[in-house]
């Protein structure tokens, strides 16, 4: 029993989790939009939230993402907390789904999911095979759950457990938050209920406790995965640790009528009142506590109040989270937000380290070698995180901003490298005291002028994908270059008339060949973009 038990809940598993993954990849791009459009109006946040679930088919990938958001700083708590309780709304589908007896009709959808996706070709043709074979998948392992347990209708010691459960709902809402918090899906435990209750082994009232502790076990994932985030969105987490206990508080005293409730919609069949009751206690739950959520994020203020430590910029990446791995769409999109995020600290640099080399400013150069540094730890995480993405199957305009972004970076960390160059410069030109001409600064101001336009450029139509913005930049980069030999014919001529010594020659050369390197990486952005 144990064995089928466990085999069930594998397949039941995987197949939440091909169901999720195909349709996530058929959403594509809408959910990435979906989610990142969220506004302040928590009702829409609360629609957010119940889509996204049902999509992914898990409030807990939906919660790990919200906390991800709140640590990028891309959603506020306010957001969030509305999101949250949408989720905890969207994740009651997968329970009704799988309440209604489809186990007989798992095998069909299995064959037609299985022949379709060996034989497609198209990526959105395999992602609607990997739906319904994920949904076969699941019913299957619904099947082998419940055939698991008819036995337990016969087992005296389990008689005795379900009498003690019966009688004591503290152990039973225990015994649900223990089970999700081993499985760490809400979806998983509500699935063996209903597996349970299609034997006719369990009664409603006896598993009304365990779904209220299936939904506080659900907490655990999301309070992992805020454990090496910021206090922002570990405060996500406890947000939503919070709504479940309370609204476990509140419906646990007027259990039996719920249950009355549920029987009246469905008189005899117990699977569909566990369904009904999970969705009847969320909904409640997020009608009750939506109006007073402001509160909630003020309790959660005071036990984790903010300081000044907590504003201080970081210099790693603030896009990026592991967690979100699991989510290759989304995880896509924040490569891409912490590239660009890395194009504009290098192009700050640049501006930075030509203030301070043409103004004698000691204090840019520092900022410049800072964040050289951040640029650096930058790239490293950006590549890691790549890496790690690329082993994941992406729709093909994400998998083709996957492999652009892998040179972007590196042009970017190139750009970086000069701007340190010119700090380095600006340190050198101080200290001996060299001193451009007239001519010279203004030929200098000029070509930086030109290559601050072709870097804003192709950070800008990276930033937006504009691949006619990019087009623009190599004409750009043609004058960049052929005023640079300009450039140089005229410092030869300077240094032959003696209106320049040898030291400043020699740096002017050397500047205006880092500008000409940055067109050029700026150029190798572009290339890319198209």
């Amino acid at each position: 029993m144990i064995i089928e038990l466990f085999g069930g809940l594998g397949l039941f598993l995987f197949g939440m989790k091909l169901m999720g993954d195909g349709l996530e990849n058929a959403a594509g791009n809408k959910l990435k939009n979906i989610l990142e459009k969220v506004t302040s109006n928590k009702f829409i946040g609360v629609l957010v939230g119940a889509v996204v679930t049902a999509v992914i088919q898990s409030s807990s990938a939906t919660t790990v993402m919200v906390v991800s958001f709140v640590n990028a700083g891309l959603m506020t708590l306010s957001q969030a907390t509305g999101v949250i309780m949408g989720a905890c709304i969207g994740t009651t589908i997968t329970a009704q789904m799988v309440s209604f007896n489809l186990n007989q009709l798992a095998p069909i959808f299995v064959g037609i999911g299985a022949i379709a996706l060996l034989s497609v070709k198209k990526k959105k043709s395999k992602d609607l095979a990997s739906i319904v074979l994920g949904f076969g998948i699941l019913f299957l392992g619904m099947g082998i759950m419940s055939g698991a347990m008819k036995p337990l209708t016969q087992s005296d010691a389990f008689k005795n457990v379900v009498e003690v459960m019966g009688s004591n709902r503290f152990l039973g809402v225990l015994a649900g938050l223990g089970m999700t918090a081993i499985v760490q899906s809400s979806s998983a435990t509500t699935g063996m209920l209903i597996a349970l209750a299609t034997t006719g082994s369990i009664d409603i009232h006896v598993a009304l406790p365990i779904i209220l502790g299936c939904n506080i076990g659900t907490c655990v994932t999301a309070l992992l995965a805020s454990a090496s985030a910021n206090k922002k969105a570990k405060k996500a987490a406890i947000i939503h640790l919070l709504f479940k206990v309370i609204g476990v508080i509140i419906v646990l005293p007027f259990l039996n009528y719920l249950a009355i409730i549920v029987e009246y919609i469905n008189p005899t069949d117990v699977a569909r009142q566990v369904a009904n009751a999970h969705t009847i206690f969320n909904v409640s739950v997020t009608l009750i506590l939506l109006p007073l959520s402001e509160y909630l994020i003020k309790i959660v203020d005071g036990m984790m109040p903010e300081n000044e430590e907590d504003e201080v910029e970081t210099d790693r990446s603030i896009y990026l989270d592991k967690n979100l791995l699991e989510t290759p769409i989304l995880a896509i999109g924040q490569a891409y937000k912490e590239t660009v995020r890395m194009g504009e600290i290098a192009k700050k640099n640049i501006e930075e380290a030509m203030d301070a080399l043409l103004n004698s400013n000691e204090e840019k150069v520092k900022e410049v070698y800072r964040r050289e540094k951040v640029i650096n730890n930058l790239e490293q995480e950006i590549t890691d995180y790549l890496v790690l993405l690329s082993s994941h199957e992406l729709p093909e305009k994400d998998s083709k901003i996957l492999s652009a972004t892998f040179h972007v970076i590196n042009d970017i960390e190139r750009i970086g490298d000069h701007a340190e160059n010119i700090a380095d410069m600006a340190i050198e030109k101080m200290n001996k005291e060299i001193s451009f001409g007239e001519e010279a600064t203004e030929e200098v101001v000029s070509m930086y002028n030109k290559t601050l336009e072709a870097l804003t450029l192709a950070i800008e139509s990276y930033k937006n994908e504009d691949s006619e913005g990019a087009k623009s930049i190599s004409v750009i980069e043609e004058r960049i270059d052929k005023y640079e030999k300009k450039l140089r014919n005229n410092n030869i001529k300077r240094l032959n008339e003696k209106s320049c010594n040898a030291n400043s020659s020699t740096m002017f050369l050397d500047l205006i060949s880092n500008l000409e390197r940055i067109g050029d990486h700026s150029n190798n952005i572009a290339e890319a973009i198209m």
